[in-house]
């Protein structure tokens, strides 16, 4: 995959991917530092302001294709700004991954007013690109779901749930659904809460007997938010 992609062609933030392969490469050091390098290096240069670039996809394959490779759990990342010691480069993967995912996601793209088949996604191929391979993306992240490290089995569900909204996979949501009870019941990691949180209620799960004190916090905090933006002669949320 890296020496078969014409990166040199392919579209970053700035400029085109030839820094990528050796990067990517890097993500399968035996070195935990140097992977925790790699992946801001690698990873951070397709990503930029929710946007899905053309080098974004062939970088989201492989990504896909080393979630079980065994450097990916060998040792531990460094410590990176915002990243706890002892955050396995696998969770990081799946942490980009899974962000990614929702960059690309139907609804995301329909808050501009955009669809699937509109003439948006004649301009933005990757976008395209990586909508149509997500059932690719699922079946890499799904073994994950049961990983016995814990921020592997968190990070694999919160990538897994964006993918679900592909048509040919809404079928797994209720196998997500027991995986999200089971991280509201042990996780206090804010973002992930968040989002197992918003997927349940999406696909009409009740959700009242799940959260805590500081879910209903943050949920009373963001309707009051929407309440004065609403009051402000706003008409809809930003986009992302």
């Amino acid at each position: 995959m890296l020496t078969g992609t014409d990166w040199a062609f392919l579209e970053m933030p700035t400029g085109t991917g030839e820094i990528l392969p050796s990067a990517l490469a890097r993500l399968l050091d035996p070195n935990p530092e140097v992977r925790a390098s790699a992946v801001g290096e690698s990873l951070g240069a397709v990503t930029h302001q929710n946007t899905i670039y053309e080098a974004t996809v062939p970088v989201a394959l492989f990504v896909a294709a080393i979630l079980t490779h065994p450097a990916t759990t060998a040792g531990e990342a460094a410590r990176v700004v915002g990243r706890v010691v002892g955050y396995p480069t696998r969770a990081a993967l799946l942490d980009w991954l899974g962000s990614t995912a929702y960059d690309a996601d139907d609804a995301c793209v329909a808050c501009g007013g955009r669809t699937p088949d509109s003439a948006f996604f004649g301009d933005a191929p990757g976008l395209r690109a990586f909508c149509e391979l997500r059932p690719v993306f699922y079946r890499a992240v799904h073994p994950l779901l049961g990983d016995d490290h814990e921020e592997v089995r968190h990070a694999a569900l919160i990538a897994a749930i964006p993918l679900t909204r592909h048509p040919l996979l809404t079928g797994h949501r209720g196998e997500l659904a027991d995986h999200a009870r089971s991280l509201l019941a042990s996780s206090t990691h804010r973002h992930r809460r968040d989002r197992a949180l918003e997927a349940l209620a999406e696909w009409g799960h009740d959700v009242s007997g799940l959260e805590n004190a500081d879910d209903v916090a943050v949920r009373e905090h963001w309707a009051r938010q929407r309440a004065e933006r609403w009051a402000g002669g706003c008409t809809d949320d930003p986009p992302f």
